[in-house]
């Protein structure tokens, strides 16, 4: 986000605050941020507080910010769950200054040297609960976004943690699982990975997701991505008896189905 807005004019300075020096140092040797300070006096400085770290601190540090912004600056985080961060903030007295967002890009790359000013262009992001932000906040994080190339879409932030589940957080556990499984049979076959082709590696490119991120976004969303994972092991049962009973056309039949996903991805 830092260099997207750097690049497009956006941001005339972007003051970096994290509990990691070495990150910080580094974003600031790779020119992502142009300085550092502590959090008070960085969202004292800042007419935008943009917070993008892992979702199990969001809440303590949306709520540290909304201490300490006035009626002109607007508060914005990044994080894959919702709900109860929205929950938590909504009685705030500054919330009308906060604009719940979710903006779907990533990569399976962590740390200030994985940046890109390449990324959001033509993704979506999601806007969670927009009336309770201030018409004049809201506008500007919509143009924020629309400007880098994004479109927007709206939801409440119940609905979002419930698509989530199903459109993210599902990929990466299947692709975290997948991962372990071949590494396992690994033990056994070294040229296993030898053989390894593009869909392999599609497909399991998430296991490389950072576990500090992801396993609080598990828990934090946590009943969502149970009914989906129960769902997910509903399905793999059902080619499992397919192929068990040698049954090629209940096999053929779970395939075409999963071939109607052709109408959402083209």
């Amino acid at each position: 986000m830092a260099l997207c807005l750097k690049k497009t004019g956006m941001a005339e300075k972007v003051i970096g605050v994290g509990n990691n020096a070495e990150s910080i140092a580094k974003a600031l040797e790779l020119g992502i941020i142009d300085e550092t300070m502590p959090l008070e006096e960085a969202v004292k400085a800042a007419d935008i507080i943009y917070i993008a770290i892992p979702v199990d601190v969001t809440i303590d540090v949306v709520l540290q910010v909304l201490n300490l912004v006035n009626d002109k600056q607007i508060v914005i985080d990044a994080g894959s769950t919702k709900s109860a961060l929205c929950q938590v903030v909504k009685d705030h007295p500054m919330r009308k200054q906060f604009v719940a967002t979710h903006p779907m890009w990533g990569t399976e790359f962590s740390g200030p040297a994985a940046a890109t000013s390449l990324a959001f262009a033509g993704r979506a992001c999601v806007i969670c609960d927009k009336e309770l932000s201030a018409t004049d906040a809201l506008s500007i994080v919509e143009k924020l976004y629309k400007d880098l190339g994004m479109h927007v879409i709206y939801m409440n932030a119940e609905n979002h943690d419930i698509h989530a589940a199903y459109v993210s957080h599902i990929s990466h556990i299947t692709s975290f699982a997948l991962a372990n499984t071949v590494l396992e049979k690994e033990k056994e076959e070294d040229a296993i990975f030898e053989m390894a082709g593009g869909g392999f590696e599609s497909t399991v490119r998430l296991a490389k997701s950072n576990a500090a991120m992801w396993a609080p976004i598990f828990m934090q969303n946590k009943e969502n991505v149970l009914d989906v994972l129960n769902e997910h092991i509903s399905q793999l049962r059902k080619f499992k008896a397919s192929i068990e009973k040698e049954n090629i056309n209940y096999l053929v039949e779970l395939m075409e189905n999963a071939n109607k996903i052709r109408r959402i991805l083209k």
